[in-house]
This record gives structure tokens, sequence and C-alpha cells, in this order.
């Protein structure tokens, strides 16, 4: 009889609870997915309907999906090996990255009243939250590499910037849609007094495809910059905090603050569109939809710093996923 190896069962056990452990995570992340894909469902009943109940029923999928989400995520924190935070790879940073554009969904909704912003906002967040699954490699030990204090608060506060930005974006897409409606308006209100009045009465429609009547809802263009205005500058303000907080890591693992590693360029260029973004915003003449466009490419250069030096450039860049 050979002799059998006192850990192969051991190993194999072990295996077996870690895939159990996995399958419970999991549960719960494809729980949050569902929820959010509803509750964005139910925000474009609410562009239509406009009716409180509506709305209230889209808060409670959305937040309903925010805690399964979140047990999701403290469940994962709890059963990897050495209990180290969830999002050391690609699948659990996309994952607090969508967490966190919920949290400052609802925040921001509170504050400023942009729930007409939920369809765009539970939509993106929900494929990025989808799409993370796919990255997801089970239950791992934490490299030694990432084995610092620092993996607590940078990486959190430079994903809270990046959801902070793509609310930005969702809202400078609305800027661009109302300001066309508003233009179209003033063309029509512009042609005769009749057409005026049809306008500001029953007429408003005019000239509008019937999928976007919920525009009405959406408020005037000139608000809808600043709301994008103030949501960007939360956004700048944490970038800069995780970039610092960044290079404060990089002095005590690399002993230099900074490496222009492929991943800082391409966060030091993110945070120049924004910085350039909010400075420019100061000029009239830059206000609206210059404003709302720049909004726009800050956001895909952080999609490409995110998405484009972690997967792509990986083989050059110390900030890898693979």
């Amino acid at each position: 009889m050979p002799e059998t190896n006192p850990y192969s069962q051991y190993n194999t056990n072990t295996q077996a609870l870690l895939s159990h452990e996995a399958m419970i995570y999991m549960g719960w992340y494809d729980a949050a997915v569902a929820l959010y894909a509803f509750a964005a469902a139910v925000f474009i009943g609410y562009w239509f309907f406009r009716n409180r109940y509506v709305l209230g029923a889209a808060l409670t999928l959305t937040v309903a999906g925010l805690v399964s989400q979140g047990l999701s995520l403290g469940l994962r924190w709890q059963y990897n090996p050495g209990h180290h935070i969830p999002w050391n790879d690609l699948y659990g940073s996309l994952s607090v990255v969508s967490f966190w554009a919920i949290v400052m969904f609802l925040w921001f909704g509170a504050r400023l009243k942009i729930w007409f912003a939920g369809p765009l906002v539970l939509a993106f967040t929900d494929g990025l939250l989808a799409y993370a699954k796919g990255w997801n490699k089970g239950l791992e030990p934490l490299v030694p590499s990432l084995q610092s204090p620092f993996l607590f608060i940078h990486v959190p506060i430079v994903l809270a910037s990046y959801a902070a930005f793509l609310i930005g974006f969702a809202t400078s897409i609305l800027y661009l849609l109302k300001r066309w409606d508003e233009d179209r308006i003033a063309r029509i209100a512009g042609q005769s007094v009749g057409a005026a009045v049809a306008v500001r009465g029953e007429g408003a429609a005019l000239g509008r495809p019937g999928y976007l009547s919920w525009l009405e809802m959406v408020p005037a263009a000139a608000k809808l910059d600043v709301i994008s205005y103030r949501v960007i500058a939360v956004g700048e303000i944490l970038l800069t905090a995780g970039i610092m907080l960044g290079g404060l890591w990089a002095h005590l693992a690399w002993g230099s603050y900074w490496q222009w590693d492929p991943k800082e360029t391409a966060a030091l260029a993110s945070w120049a569109i924004y910085a350039s973004y909010l400075h420019l915003h100061t000029r009239p003449s830059w206000r609206g939809v210059r404003a709302a466009w720049w909004s726009i490419a800050g956001f895909l250069s952080i999609l490409f710093c995110y998405f484009g030096i972690n997967i792509w450039v990986a083989s050059q860049s110390l900030h890898s996923y693979r």
C-alpha cells in the first residue's frame, strides 16, 4: 500500500470550504447585481410616472442592493485567508467602486435632489459590478507588496473619487440632453407668439421624441451644470488625497514618492483634466456645454486609468491586477 499524503485530504477539505464560502459571498453579490438592475428599471419608471411611490420603490431596491453588496464585501473580508481587505484585486476594487457610487448617489440625491439621474447611475454601476464577476479569483492570501496600512486608506479614497466622477459623468450627459431640449424650445418659441404659448402649454413636447418626455422632470440646464460642478469637486478632492497618500506609500515601499509608473501618470492626467474643469468653470464662456464635454472626457480618462493601465498595460505597471 502506498503511503498516503497526510496533507492531501487537508488541502482538499480547505479548498472545498473556501469554495463553499465563496459561493456564500457570491450569492449576496449576485443579489446586488439583480437588485440594482431592478432599481434602474424602476427609476426609468419614475422618469415617466413621476410618482413618489415609484421613487420610493426604486430607492428601496437600491438600498437593498447596497446592503447585499455590503454583506458580500464583508463576508469576503471575513473569509479571506488572514482576514485581509476585499479590494486587493480587480473584482474587489470594482465592487468597492460600485458600492461607493451607490452610497454617493444616495447622499447627493438627498442633498441635491438628483434622483432623476438614477437610471444612468444605476445602469452604469450595475454594469461595472456585473463585469467584475469575471475577474473574481476566489479567496487568496494577500501578496506581500500589499501588506500595508495604506491599503486601508489610499485605495478606498481613490475608488471613492472614481465613484464621484461616475455620477458627474451621468449628470453631464443629462445636462447635454436638457440643454438640447431647452434650445429646441427656445427656437420654437422664437418663431411666433402662438408657438411660444403652445410650447409653454400643452405643446411642450413639440419636436421632442416621445421617449424623451421625461426631460420635463429634469431641472434646468443651468442648475444641472452647478450640480455637476459640485459632484466633480468632491471627486477631485478625494483624488487629490488619494494621490498624496499613494505617494507616501510609494516612498515607504519603493523609496521614492513618484516613479512615473503608467498608473501614476494616468492618474495625474485625470487629476489635471478635472482640475482644469474646476478652473475653467469659473469662466462664463466655459460653463455649460464645454464643461459638460470636458467632464465626459475626464471620466473617459478615469476609465483608461482604471482598465487600460490595470489590464492592458499591466506588464509595464507596478499597479497591476494580473
